[in-house]
């Protein structure tokens, strides 16, 4: 490829991040750009979010957490990483906006829990708005932990993930609620019942 070549494959490149740049600018024109005005805007679509989740508006909660995701990458100057470490600005607004430790969070919220049901007592990991597939998925995901390994548990190891779950749509469905649905039906179903020794080894 010769000179000239290059030349206009670059122009073509230039081109092409301009218009990028624009359309991301026009999408998010009317999200705020500072770090305090971003945090209570996002405050607010934490208030905004468990209305619709609690309604089975699942379109509406979803468009809650696509906007969530281009605040962040608005603040990351419309670079897409807003994940890409303790210090992006999903995981600062995901860490800001967190429920207590110990209280249920708020749908959309992340938090971490401790719930009794199916015969198991486990402290729960709760996703918020940037957990893995928030966007693209109608239930957020969680993570479950023995809090006593002397005592059966889901798993072996004491640890069990629970991504991409569903159950079937109940309006007031809070998030402890679907917790304990899908930890009652993966003890019903996968495990017939039968809680597992956690390893201690």
């Amino acid at each position: 490829m010769d000179g000239e070549q290059l030349g206009f494959d670059t122009l073509l490149q230039d081109a092409a991040a301009d218009n990028a740049a624009r359309a991301f600018n026009r999408e998010t024109a009317h999200l705020p750009g500072t770090w305090e005005a971003a945090l209570a805007y996002h405050r607010q679509q934490i208030a905004d979010h468990p209305a619709a989740m609690l309604a089975n508006d699942f379109d509406a909660a979803l468009a809650i957490r696509e906007e969530a995701h281009l605040l962040a990458q608005k603040l990351n100057g419309g670079n897409p990483g807003i994940l890409a470490s303790d210090d992006a600005p999903g995981c600062k607004l995901d860490k800001d906006c967190a429920a207590p430790h110990g209280d249920i969070p708020q749908w959309g919220q992340s938090g971490v829990f401790i719930l009794d049901t199916a015969g198991v007592t486990a402290q729960v990991t709760m996703g918020g708005m940037f957990a893995i597939g928030a966007t693209a998925m109608p239930y957020l995901g969680f993570s479950v932990r023995a809090v006593d390994d002397t005592i059966p548990f889901l798993s072996s190891t004491g640890y069990r993930s629970f991504l991409g779950c569903t159950v079937p749509p109940e309006q007031g469905m809070t998030p402890d609620g679907f917790v304990a649905r899908v930890l009652e039906a993966y003890v019903s179903d996968d495990l017939c019942g039968k809680l597992m020794t956690v390893n201690r080894d």
